[in-house]
């Protein structure tokens, strides 16, 4: 019997590679906003980060994900990802 693969990805804060269920995928859609992708299917560029609150704060102050997505990101979107994260 095949082992089925775990797909890998990259936090862009920790840079920890971590199988994708533990992670939370930011998206900057093709129209510019900043969303929060539940089903990781969302249309636009992508940024994995770690579920953790730590992390997002760091994310935060280190403005990674905003250099990823290359966009400024409002606070309100990392309010959310951390009501998600609870």
């Amino acid at each position: 019997m095949k082992v089925k693969k775990i797909p890998l990805r990259t936090c862009v804060v920790t840079n920890e590679k971590l199988p994708k269920k533990e992670l939370l995928r930011i998206v900057r859609t093709p129209e510019g906003n900043v969303i929060v992708d539940l089903t990781g299917k969302q249309n636009g560029r992508g940024a994995y980060i770690k579920k953790d609150i730590s992390v997002v704060e760091l994310a935060k102050k280190n403005h990674n994900l905003e250099r990823k997505l290359e966009t400024k990101i409002e606070d309100s979107v990392y309010e959310e990802i951390i009501d998600i994260l609870k």
